[in-house]
Formats: C-alpha cells, structure tokens, sequence
C-alpha cells in the first residue's frame, strides 16, 4: 500500500484527478450501483451515451459523463478500466509534466467529446449497423486522443512494447486503428468512439504544431483564480523553464556574460574521491531530451538540476 500511494501522489495533477474518478466511478458501479435497478437504470440512461438524435441533445452531459464509466461486469470491466488508466498514465505522464496539467484534462475532453459526436453521426448515417450504435461507455476515445495528440505534437516520441520492441507512438496508434476496422463486426466496442477520439486527438496535435493551444481554457481549473499565469503551478515544467529563460536573457542576452555560452545550470557534485566539482547543464538540451525521449530518460542529475531551476523561477 505504501508503495502504490507513493507511486500514485508522483503522478502529475491531471492524470491523479482523471485516474481517480475512473477508479473511484468503476468501484462505485461494481460494489454498489449495478446491484440496484433505480441507480443502474439512471447511468445507463442518463450519465451514458446514448447515441440517438434528438434524445442527446436533450442530455448534452452524455457527451462527456460516458468517459468516466466503465460499466463491464467481472473481469471484462476490470480489464477495459486497467488497459485504459494504464495507456493514459504511461503515455500522458511526461507530456503533462512538460506542458501541465491543463493540457492533459483538455485534450481527454476533446477526445470524449470528439468520440462522442463521431458515434452519434455514424448511428444517425448508419441506424443499422449496431457496433455505431447502443449504450457507449469507457475512456477508450479520450485516451486514443492523447496518444494520437502526443504522436503528432511529438513526431519522434518512442515507447517500448513487449515482444515487439521500441516503436513510434503513431505506429501504435495506427496498429489500435487497424484493428478496429480489421475487427468492425465484433460487438461489444465503439468503434466509433475510438475513431472521433483520434481524430480529435489528430487536430490537436496539428494545432499545437502551428502556435495553437486549443486546450488552454482547461488551465483554469488549476489556478487559484480565472488569470492563467504560465509561470503558476498549472503551466507545466516546460513553461516554468521558459518563463525562466525569458528573464535569464533579459539580463544577459540568452548568453551567459562571462563566456557568451548558452545559458546553463551549475550544481556542485561530490565526486568518488570527495572532490567538489561544478557540473554544468544545458537547459535546451534538457528540454530537448525530455521531449524526444521523456522525462525519465534524464540523469539524476538533469532532474535535479531542472526541478531545482523551475522552482526558484516562480
């Protein structure tokens, strides 16, 4: 227990809070509210989605509640919320300890709501074809986005996967697309879902390339109040580091006054033999490896030397 509450408070804000009312809803319906009809029946028709025009707009709250259930009995369900908290943590982590929490919660929005209105427009073009149609729950469509966000913002990104070796994330996107088309006549998964969810996670993407940030009103739910600071505690470890850099070349040009270098970090290391040593760290180039190969790719040192230098610039 110990060890899972220490993994757990490492996690980043956004992925804690969207991990929890995952768990936290999962449990609730398994323990308790699938075991009386009034509450079964209230998800399944008002908190899921369901898909038919006009009812949903009557319900426009589907189009986001849906994403936070998993309502598979048994070892089904387990699996659908374990597979689709762990595709989230592992792949959002370092995104958001890059860009903060407020991206991370944006783009699962656009990704649930994304796979929401692409299930409702298949069941409106195809009223017949039941993997479009029927009750939709599950996160699978929101995750889908930030990995296929993360794919495209982060061309290079790489991850490592059992038996096949380190890919390109967008090749495991493209793979979980695949598969649902290979296997569209097999009941019991949207689709749908899956496909709005990457295509909003493909447009983000895009739009961050090109100086858009169309996540940035989820930052507001990570202040103190309405103004959106990006030095504040919601604006992620990379802008913190940008925010630091700005001042640092105000005072010296974006070059260090005594050498001309690029501005660096210093820490005083202790070597094997006792000797203290300055060891000096590019910021850029600590930025640059976090982004081609994530955050725990870095020394302890770089860590260090980072954490140490976003906070003493807010």
């Amino acid at each position: 227990m110990h060890q899972f509450k220490l993994w757990y408070y490492t996690q980043p804000k956004a992925i804690r809070i969207l991990l929890s009312i995952n768990v936290v809803v999962y449990l609730l319906w398994q323990v308790i509210f699938i075991h009386f009809e009034p509450t079964q029946l209230f998800v399944l028709q008002h908190l899921a989605l369901n898909p038919t025009l006009p009812d949903i707009v009557f319900q426009p709250w589907q189009l986001v509640t849906y994403s936070f259930l998993h309502l598979e009995p048994g070892l089904g369900g387990l699996l659908h919320v374990g597979f689709n908290m762990m595709w989230m943590v592992w792949i959002g982590r370092d995104y958001e300890t890059l860009y903060g929490p407020g991206r991370l919660l944006g783009i699962y929005m656009f990704g649930a709501v994304g796979g929401a209105l692409m299930t409702v427009l298949l069941h409106f073009i195809f009223p017949s074809v039941g993997v479009f149609g029927g009750i939709v729950h599950g996160a699978s469509g929101a995750v889908l986005a930030i990995m296929t966000m993360v794919a495209i913002h982060q061309p290079e990104h790489r991850i490592g996967l059992m038996f096949i070796g380190v890919v390109r994330l967008i090749h495991v996107v493209i793979g979980f697309i695949a598969l649902d088309i290979l296997f569209l006549s097999a009941g019991g998964t949207s689709v749908s879902a899956h496909l709005g969810g990457v295509l909003a996670g493909f447009l983000t993407g895009k739009l961050l390339i090109s100086g858009v940030n169309p996540t940035s009103w989820a930052d507001v739910f990570f202040q103190n109040g309405l103004a959106v600071s990006r030095s504040g505690n919601g604006g992620g470890l990379l802008h913190r580091m940008e925010d630091w850099l700005s001042r640092r070349n105000k005072t010296a040009g974006g070059r260090d006054s005594a050498s001309g270098s690029p501005a660096r970090i210093y820490q005083m290391n202790v070597d094997k033999k006792g000797t203290t040593k300055a060891v000096s760290h590019d910021i850029d180039s600590i930025l640059d490896k976090i982004s081609a190969t994530g955050y725990d790719s870095l020394s302890k040192a770089e860590k260090e030397a980072l954490l140490k230098e976003s906070g003493e610039s807010n």
